[in-house]
């Protein structure tokens, strides 16, 4: 098909998002088209591409609304090959700061702004550093297989770990090791997951721990987009394999430096399961008019 979008480009941390509002759901996609968008070259350029629709005008937006009437909106995103992707932690925050300056919605402070995702609906609040999402239980998924990448001499066991999308998270020993890997290049994962990971490479900061809050560095090769200057699911996941591998007395609270900047993440006991949140910046960039 073909389309004139108005689109925003945002980033969280240098994660950047190409996003365009579809209320009524209108405006069907191709991954060609989506990929064609994310193209950093030919297109406008980004790690993946956000559509703003409204829950009760998409399939999945109806599940989301089943399980929290107040979601009014639907988080539909793509990675930059186009493909469908379940959750993108920097993408909420960016989509929240979207619909917040486009007056699609408001959003008080202390007050919490429901977004559906494939992955379940999340909550959304400010925070002093922009945006804190509430990305839901997360779980070990019982794998750990072994990591290659390219410039990493030796094979690395990895952790598989779910965020609402798959993760497999890698400990290296020093910031030189995490400096050579080259991530252009897609980590080889054995066993390969069915369905894809995404891989995060991590050390800790010295000290790992102070004045109580956990500290570490991360970069990440994301599942359809390559390497990104940040991953607001992969800095979960990485924060809670180093506290899974650090064990008894961790901290529930950690920074994640990534290539764009600073995340914070924080685990917390809720009624059904611990729940675990990211918190960081979100900015909208520039707009712009596409022939699609």
């Amino acid at each position: 098909m073909s389309a004139t979008i108005h689109f925003t480009k945002g980033h969280g941390t240098g994660n950047d998002f190409v996003l365009f509002a579809d209320p009524d759901g209108e405006i069907e996609l191709s991954a060609a088209q989506i990929a064609a968008i994310a193209d950093r070259h030919f297109g406008v350029g980004g790690d993946g591409v956000i559509r703003a629709v409204r829950s009760k005008n998409l399939r999945d937006g109806v599940q989301a609304l089943a399980e929290d009437d107040a979601a009014e909106w639907f988080m539909d995103y793509h990675n930059a090959d186009g493909s469908v992707a379940e959750m993108c932690g920097n993408g909420i925050r960016v989509f929240a700061r979207y619909l917040l300056d486009n007056g699609l919605t408001e959003l008080i402070d202390g007050d919490t702004l429901a977004v559906g995702t494939r992955s379940g609906v999340r909550d959304v609040q400010r925070n002093k550093s922009g945006f804190q999402a509430d990305m839901g239980r997360w779980s070990l998924d019982g794998t750990e297989p072994v990591v290659r990448a390219k410039n990493l001499a030796v094979a690395r066991p990895g952790l598989g770990i779910t965020v609402g999308n798959p993760h497999v998270v890698v400990a290296l020993a020093s910031n030189d090791e995490l400096d050579a890997a080259d991530l252009s290049y897609v980590p080889q994962l054995d066993p390969e997951p069915a369905d894809g990971a995404n891989v995060e490479f991590v050390v800790p900061l010295e000290p790992l721990i102070k004045d109580g809050v956990g500290r570490i560095r991360m970069r990440v090769h994301e599942r359809g987009s390559g390497e990104t200057l940040s991953c607001g699911t992969g800095a979960v996941a990485a924060a809670l394999a180093t506290r899974y591998w650090a064990g008894a007395g961790a901290p529930n609270q950690w920074t994640v430096e990534v290539p764009g900047g600073t995340v914070g993440v924080r685990m917390f006991a809720t009624e059904d399961g611990e729940h675990v949140s990211l918190s960081g910046p979100a900015e909208l960039v520039y707009e712009g008019t596409l022939e699609v």
